[in-house]
């Protein structure tokens, strides 16, 4: 009779899987009043600046595509003043995504974690599934009645959900927002300092991009579409921009920078001690 294996000894009931992981990371994440304060938070300004800058725009004589005053949509049009709270969204849910990880490495409670789960590759699925399930679970409806609701404002300069293009654009902000949410997750990991991987999500999704711009025109325009958030923004637009990558090309290359980021925080999870 050969003896038996440390997992085949342990009881089914105690044994570690992937689904009561990912519930233990549900549990801390609802437990967290600062986890709901920020997802709370970024569904309100989602909304909030979107029906403001429609009500702006309704309010307005200006012509369908011109440019934005800084800090505002991506232009002055029915879908960039719906969508226009993305921007400030984006740095509220990517801040939720470091805190939810370099929080747990700055207090230790991270050594509990791996202590549970010593495959650790389980508690960055864990995080990952929790927050983007929940992501997009709030901001699903939250996109779609700031969409809706801001046309009603706009009235006879709003659009249809139905047209073309429209409802890719409203989804492919949702995603976008969870995508973020994620990448400020792997930052965590990789960093494991709130202050350090909160500086990187600034400046990947805000001042990369305004740099990479005033580079000279050959440099800019092989560079900047293929960044993460110029790369987000390409999905979240209706028309073709000479300046942007394809919907479908930019879903691409933004998910491939999050596949990358995540992969490094794996192996970095693996071979270095919490």
């Amino acid at each position: 009779m050969t003896p038996r294996t440390a997992a085949e000894g342990i009881p089914a009931s105690a044994r570690v899987t992937l689904a009561r992981v990912i519930r233990f990371e549900w549990i801390k994440f609802r437990s967290l009043r600062s986890s709901l304060i920020m997802l709370a938070a970024s569904v309100a300004v989602f909304a909030g600046l979107g029906l403001g800058f429609s009500a702006f725009l309704a309010g307005t004589t200006i012509e369908p595509g011109t440019p934005a005053p800084p800090g505002g949509p991506s232009s002055l049009d029915p879908l960039g003043a719906s969508l226009g709270g993305v921007n400030l969204a984006q740095l509220l849910i990517g801040t939720l995504g470091v805190l939810l990880v370099a929080g747990e490495y700055s207090t230790g409670m991270i050594r509990s974690s791996l202590t549970a789960v010593p495959r650790r590759w389980p508690v960055l699925v864990g995080k990952v599934a929790v927050l983007a399930g929940v992501s997009v679970t709030a901001l699903t409806p939250t996109a779609l009645l700031t969409f809706l609701g801001a046309q009603a404002v706009l009235g006879d300069k709003g659009i249809s959900l139905t047209d073309d293009g429209v409802l890719r654009a409203v989804v492919g902000t949702v995603g976008y927002l969870a995508g973020v949410g994620v990448l400020g997750m792997a930052l965590g990991f990789l960093l494991r300092n709130i202050a350090a991987a909160l500086t990187t999500v600034v400046a990947v999704l805000l001042i990369v991009p305004g740099v990479a711009s005033l580079l000279p025109e050959s440099w800019s325009d092989t560079v900047t579409p293929y960044l993460p958030s110029n790369a987000g923004q390409a999905f979240m637009s209706l028309g073709a921009d000479p300046d942007l990558l394809s919907p479908a090309v930019g879903a691409v290359v933004f998910s491939c920078w999050l596949l990358i980021l995540l992969s490094l925080a794996t192996i970095q999870l693996r071979r270095r001690d919490a």
